[in-house]
């Protein structure tokens, strides 16, 4: 029994690399052609190029890192994790998310590392962690594109009132959830572990935890702005205008918003950056690096080391339940 688990576990894992390679080979296939990699070379091992490139890798940690922290604390009243842990979450999750569109399939890879009978608890709060994430994203992203509506007259107006709509639905469940926490979490939780009796857990937010999680929040947008910021900056080979700013935080919030299917993520992501940045001069190749670099850097390399932490983790084929 413990032979055949430990080939189906093997399996799993090699599965979970086959298609990640697939997935991001395919991404990149179609964003790096040639043309674009001769730029790409030509820029790199250049003084600007190396700066740029080494902040944006220096910034990973950080980026990642913060999540975790965010992790650590929000599932702290569920079950206290070490930063070490919520990190290798954080990281194994970020390698799982490929493999569905809106990385649906990120909090599998994540609640391995919680006790069973909190994996159901800490699914909801997986969930609903997104969420502050999501708000700062809609605030910032919504203000800019109030500031820059004009933009996305004729055609493009769709864009802008369906980014505003789910963005506007999004905060209202995000709202009912910070309030009805102690339902959702207790709702969840006995629909999915069949055990009885399960006792009602006790679970709210503070202003001090509310106050960390939106600031935190906040400082990981700004890192990660920086980095795209910054390629932007280094192929666009010209200074950077205000609009660019906004376009940058109105790109976010409408990338956000759409799920994204690997296989359609690049044209997607691609045709949404030339309606944003249509009027600031950057050119498509520019903007085509930066689109694919950003991903590349803040989705493939963590993957590539949450992956390393799924291999010596070991599953036990039993997503939710309770302990023995």
């Amino acid at each position: 029994m413990r032979v055949s688990k430990k080939i189906v576990s093997t399996s799993i894992k090699l599965l979970i690399g086959f298609a990640s390679f697939l997935l991001i080979y395919s991404r990149l296939k179609s964003d790096l052609t040639p043309e674009k990699l001769e730029i790409l070379s030509s820029l790199a091992f250049s003084t600007k190029g190396l700066i740029c490139f080494g902040v944006c890798f220096l910034l990973i940690p950080i980026n990642w890192g913060i999540e975790s922290f965010k992790w650590q604390l929000i599932t702290s009243p569920i079950e206290k994790i070490s930063f070490k842990t919520a990190n290798h979450s954080v990281y194994s999750g970020i390698c799982l998310g490929n493999l569905a569109p809106g990385r649906a399939t990120e909090f599998l890879a994540k609640i391995v590392f919680f006790k069973l009978e909190n994996r159901p608890k800490i699914t909801a709060l997986h969930f609903i962690n997104g969420m502050f994430q999501l708000c700062i994203t809609y605030l910032v992203g919504l203000s800019a594109l109030l500031f820059q509506l004009k933009q996305f007259e004729g055609d493009n107006v769709w864009l802008a009132y369906t980014t505003s709509s789910i963005a506007i639905l999004v905060f209202g469940v995000f709202i009912f959830s910070l309030i009805k926490i102690d339902f959702i979490l207790n709702l969840i939780t006995k629909k999915i572990s069949k055990q009885t009796p399960i006792s009602d857990f006790k679970y709210k937010f503070t202003a001090k935890n509310l106050f960390q999680l939106f600031g935190l929040s906040f400082i990981r947008y700004l890192v990660f702005s920086l980095q795209f910021i910054l390629l932007i900056y280094l192929f666009h080979q010209q200074n950077l205008n205000f609009s660019i700013f906004v376009g940058i935080a109105i790109y976010f919030l409408i990338t956000t918003t759409i799920p994204m299917i690997s296989i359609l993520e690049a044209p997607i992501r691609a045709a949404i950056a030339l309606i944003v940045f249509q009027d600031s001069g950057i050119s498509n190749s520019a903007l085509a690096l930066s689109s694919a670099l950003i991903w590349l850097i803040n989705i493939i390399v963590p993957s590539i080391y949450g992956y390393t932490i799924l291999l010596k983790q070991n599953f036990d084929f039993k997503i939710f339940g309770k302990q023995k």
